[in-house]
């Protein structure tokens, strides 16, 4: 009790002399009880968590620091301080050094634990991840594999036979055998998939027949059927995750394969809408030709009957007054009828250059459609 009115009156003698410090001691005594402050801060914390191991949770106490009061209340706790820390102290016995050192070799060896169990989770997450990583490698491998292939058996085959049907069909085989041949994969590991786990079942049945008839398993049987176990999981997680991937790329060659036939179908819609047009085009090169033979004769006819008007003309001798009047008048019916026919000829030539125009595109029209057209068509 003496030393509880002495550590008070110090108190009271430090309160009267830090009124009476100035203002950098008071910083500094501030600064050093601020770091006391922290560690006792720290060994409370240390000494609510060892309390909360120890003791359930309907029976613990509230922690310091979860008690809220007002500032009416701590100053009336104040006020009455001297009186509750001395009764509290008749109440209340501190923890001695060799306690405190067993708490915190406990809190160590816990942190510890806490700290392999980390380092555990994180080569078990690490190892995880390069499986996976390699896994992708794998993956990898196989397609740059697959797109070799099919550069090497498919494209160099279509670029030859570009636009025929049989490198459609040959493009639809192959996607139909890498799709059958995925199909087995997936059976195959999926029979092998049901097959670990009746083994995974058969081992647990054994182990609950043997738990029940009461045999004792060593250590070493625990662990070596752990390990078992271990590694079955893995070869079923393995497995799983190829089955899915095989799913996924299943998927995407359907995608494919439904793209390609909807090229086929493009294809082979503009296939049938050229042969039509092959057709009308014919038809109007048929009619051309007619009209360009049909006008080679007008215009060869014409030109007969211009010679011999022509011959006729320098053939003409000066006849009679009245004779000559007439054939006078005939000679113009005669040069107008002649007029009327060259420029009868001169359409029929201007039609033909036209008609041979239009023969000449037609012809050119018909050589790229030919060119254009699959063989064998």
């Amino acid at each position: 009790m003496s030393e509880e009115d002495s550590d008070s009156a110090f108190t009271d003698s430090q309160a009267e002399e830090e009124g009476e410090l100035p203002v950098i001691q008071l910083c500094g005594l501030v600064e050093e009880l601020s770091y006391g402050n922290s560690a006792l801060k720290t060994e409370t914390e240390m000494f609510e968590k060892y309390y909360s191991r120890l003791e359930p949770r309907d029976h613990r106490m509230p922690r310091l620091s979860d008690i809220k009061i007002t500032a009416a209340e701590f100053s009336q706790l104040r006020t009455r301080r001297k009186s509750k820390v001395r009764g509290g102290l008749d109440r209340m016995m501190g923890l001695t050094v060799e306690q405190k050192l067993d708490l915190v070799q406990k809190e160590l060896e816990d942190t510890r634990d806490e700290i392999r169990h980390m380092r555990a989770n994180a080569e078990r997450d690490l190892q995880h991840h390069e499986a996976i990583i390699e896994e992708a490698d794998i993956r990898w491998n196989e397609v740059q594999r697959a797109v070799h292939d099919f550069e090497k058996d498919i494209l160099k085959t279509v670029s030859k036979k570009k636009g025929s049907i049989l490198a459609t069909q040959k493009v639809m085989k192959y996607i139909e055998d890498m799709n059958r041949r995925r199909d087995n994969m997936k059976d195959k590991l999926c029979l092998k998939n049901v097959s670990l786990k009746v083994q995974r079942k058969k081992m647990l049945l054994q182990l609950r027949q043997k738990e029940e008839v009461g045999e004792a398993l060593h250590d070493v049987d625990f662990q070596q059927l752990k390990i078992e176990n271990a590694q079955f999981l893995e070869t079923i997680e393995a497995r799983n995750q190829e089955l899915i991937q095989l799913k996924l790329a299943s998927g995407n060659t359907l995608q494919v394969l439904n793209t390609y036939k909807n090229k086929l179908h493009r294809a082979m819609e503009v296939y049938i809408n050229l042969d039509k047009e092959i057709l009308l085009r014919n038809e109007l090169l048929g009619k051309i030709e007619k009209e360009t033979i049909q006008a080679e004769e007008d215009r060869a006819k014409a030109h007969i009957l211009n010679n011999k008007l022509r011959k006729q003309l320098a053939e003409f001798r000066a006849p009679q007054v009245m004779m000559y009047v007439k054939e006078k008048i005939l000679n113009g019916d005669l040069e107008k009828t002649i007029k009327m026919w060259e420029r009868k000829v001169e359409i029929a030539e201007m039609s033909l250059k036209g008609y041979r125009k239009a023969w000449n595109k037609m012809k050119t029209s018909d050589e790229q459609l030919q060119m254009i057209r699959p063989p064998g068509k």
